[in-house]
């Protein structure tokens, strides 16, 4: 072998070994993949049968690998855009941490062993929605929708809808409207979270050329879907105890934190169009993610509750 040849081997291989534990634990988008398995395993919880707990526990880290695998993926095929955004810059990809190579077999790799852990040990329903959910992330929104439609997080926003439909799936083998449900309320939430989001960050999207609605439509448009979005979202929140499915508690809260949600999504209606502080809309999009987590903490409450409750009068 020459001597050139050699040296350009031994630098790739170099190269490869720059990347830590932390850097690919960082490619699985860890904060994503958290919200992930919550909402996962509160459609779990929420399903009306025992729930078996080795299966619990294998679904939820199938849907963790799952999610961290479009992570993966996302991150390698945006790695050209990643690198001209201050929020993404520094992700492992596009610092050259980990090279694009090892970012796209880490990520296959993954969403095979996720997917064939939870046909195998759990049933083919949640198996096949969670191979869905992966192409859709991956495929259908990272590599089409985001860089060509402003509609992107809104057709997009159903990957990140599904995990509590695949966790009532992994414990059931069915889906029911009540999944459907809390799928609905994480769908109609994606699109407020987001243009909030690049309401202030319109300037990034703008060097990367993704049509995020700020940068096509302006932000005027912009503040009234968001706010038009809000106020679907707030009583499809209470949509659960309406139907039957929790107790009066839940829809409380559930009320009040969608009557936060409009208040918050008002405010930034209520923008002026020269507004580049952006206090609003920085609010919002930190109230989102409060109301998120909290709005599933309640069903997640709720329905522990009532099965203790049911356990107690057998």
């Amino acid at each position: 072998m020459a001597l050139a040849d050699k040296t350009s081997i031994d630098e790739a291989a170099f190269r490869m070994s720059e990347a830590t534990a932390g850097d690919f634990f960082a490619l699985l988008k860890p904060r994503v993949m958290s919200l992930v398995v919550f909402t996962a395993f509160v459609g779990m919880v929420a399903a009306p049968v025992a729930i078996n707990p080795l299966l619990a526990v294998i679904a939820i880290l199938s849907i963790a690998i799952g999610a961290g695998a479009s992570g993966a993926l996302n991150m390698w095929y945006d790695a050209d855009i990643d690198a001209v955004m201050t929020r993404t810059a520094g992700r492992p990809v596009p610092s050259g941490r980990i090279r694009p190579g090892e970012a796209l077999a880490f990520g296959l790799v993954l969403s095979v062993l996720s997917v064939m852990t939870l046909g195998v040990l759990g049933n083919w329903l949640a198996a096949t929605l969670l191979a869905f959910t992966i192409f859709f992330y991956a495929v259908v929104y990272t590599m089409w929708l985001k860089r060509w439609t402003p509609q992107n997080i809104v057709i997009g926003g159903a990957a990140g809808a599904f995990p509590p439909v695949i966790g009532w799936a992994a414990v059931t083998g069915s889906v029911s409207l009540e999944s459907v449900i809390l799928f609905l309320i994480i769908f109609l939430w994606t699109p407020p979270h987001f243009w909030a989001l690049a309401l202030f960050k319109s300037d990034d999207y703008g060097r990367a050329g993704i049509p995020m609605m700020p940068n096509v439509a302006g932000q005027a448009s912009t503040r009234r879907q968001i706010f038009a979005y809000a106020l679907l979202l707030a009583p499809v929140g209470v949509l659960p105890w309406m139907l039957g499915y929790t107790t009066p508690i839940y829809g409380v809260a559930a009320a009040l934190l969608g009557i936060g949600f409009v208040w918050y999504a008002w405010k930034v209606l209520a923008m002026a169009d020269d507004d580049r502080v952006m206090k609003p809309a920085k609010a919002l999009f930190a109230y989102s993610l409060l109301y998120l987590f909290a709005i599933f903490a309640a069903y997640l409450a709720d329905s522990v509750v009532e099965r203790a409750l049911a356990m107690g009068g057998a």
